[in-house]
C-alpha cells in the first residue's frame, strides 16, 4: 500500500510509538495529535530520533479537524486516540462519562466514516481500531472505559463485515494491562470531578489500577505488523498469555449468578495494589 497511515492520538502512548517505527521503517505517517502544543513535540522527537513524520494537529472530536482528514487520501488508519475515566460508575459525573465516549467513540467513528468511503471507492484500505481487553471483559471502576470500547468493537466488527466487498480490511488491538501511565491516569481523573466528594461511594484516593502491568513493547510490534498487513487475524489480545483468561471470562457470564453481598477480589486489589506495579517475572 503506497499512501500514508493516519494515527491518531499520537501526541504519546502506543499511538506515537508506533508512528515513530512506521517512520524508521520508511513509511510516509500522518501523526494526529489533539493539540496545537503535541506538534512540536513530536516532531522534535522525530528529528531527535532521525525520522521523517509529518504530525498534523487532529482531534477527533472536533469536526473541522475530521473534515481536514477526509482530504489526506489515507491508505491505512489506526484509530488509537482514547481518554479512560476511572470510578464507579455510580459516582462519575454526567460530563465526564459523555466525555468518554465522544472520544472514544463517536469521534472515532465519525473519522473513519469520511475515510472508510474513500477507501471504498479506491477499492483498497486498512483500518485498525485500538481497542482494549476491556472491549471484552470488564473490572470494577473502569465501567465508563469498557463501556467505549465495548461500544468500538461493535463498530468495528460491523464495519468489517460491511467493508469486505469494498477491498477494505478491518482488525482490533486489544491490550491489557501495559505500564504507559495510561491506566494509572484513569484511577486519578476522579481529581477533575466537579462534585462534592461526600456524595461518592469511595474515596478514590485510596483506590489504584487493580492489576500488575507489562512492558508495552509487545503492543508496539504487533500494531506495526497489523498495519502493515503482516498480521492477517481480526482481533489481537495482548500479552497473549492473557488470551485464555479473556476467553474464560466471557464464556463464564453465560452461568453468572447475582452478586452475593461481598466485596469482589478485584475491588479488594485496587485498594491493595500500589500504583503502576509492574509483572513479577
Amino acid at each position: 500500500m503506497a499512501g500514508p497511515i493516519l494515527i491518531t492520538g499520537a501526541g504519546s502512548g502506543f499511538g506515537k510509538e508506533v508512528a515513530l517505527r512506521l517512520a524508521a521503517a520508511g513509511r510516509e505517517v500522518i501523526a494526529g495529535v489533539e493539540i496545537i502544543a503535541q506538534v512540536g513535540a513530536v516532531r522534535a522527537e522525530a528529528r531527535e530520533r532521525g525520522v521523517e513524520l509529518r504530525v498534523e494537529k487532529l482531534d477527533v472530536t472536533a469536526p473541522g479537524d475530521r473534515e481536514n482528514a477526509w482530504s489526506w487520501d489515507v491508505e491505512i488508519l489506526l484509530n488509537n486516540a482514547g481518554v479512560s475515566e476511572g470510578g464507579a460508575t455510580a459516582d462519575i459525573p454526567e460530563e465526564r462519562l459523555r466525555r468518554q465516549f465522544e472520544v472514544n467513540v463517536f469521534g472515532p467513528v465519525l473519522l473513519t466514516q469520511g475515510i472508510a468511503r474513500r477507501m471504498a471507492a479506491r477499492r483498497s484500505g486498512r483500518i485498525v481500531f485500538m481497542s482494549s481487553v476491556a472491549g471484552l471483559t470488564v473490572d470494577p471502576f473502569t465501567g465508563a472505559y469498557a463501556g467505549s470500547k465495548h461500544a468500538v468493537e461493535a463498530f468495528a466488527d460491523a464495519l468489517d463485515q460491511e467493508l469486505a466487498e469494498f477491498g477494505v480490511t478491518v482488525a482490533t488491538i486489544n491490550p491489557g494491562p501495559f505500564l504507559t501511565g495510561f491506566n494509572d491516569t484513569m484511577f486519578e481523573t476522579w481529581k477533575g470531578w466537579r462534585d462534592d466528594p461526600a456524595d461518592r461511594l469511595y474515596d478514590y484516593a485510596a483506590l489504584a489500577f487493580p492489576h500488575e502491568q507489562y512492558d508495552p513493547e509487545p503492543v508496539y510490534a504487533r500494531t506495526v505488523r497489523v498495519l502493515l498487513g503482516e498480521d492477517r487475524r481480526y482481533r489481537h489480545l495482548l500479552p497473549a498469555e492473557m488470551e485464555s483468561q479473556a476467553r474464560e471470562q466471557v464464556e463464564a457470564q453465560w452461568g453468572r449468578e447475582v452478586n452475593d453481598g461481598r466485596r469482589p477480589a478485584l475491588v479488594q486489589e485496587a485498594y491493595d495494589i500500589a500504583p503502576g506495579t509492574p509483572v513479577r517475572e
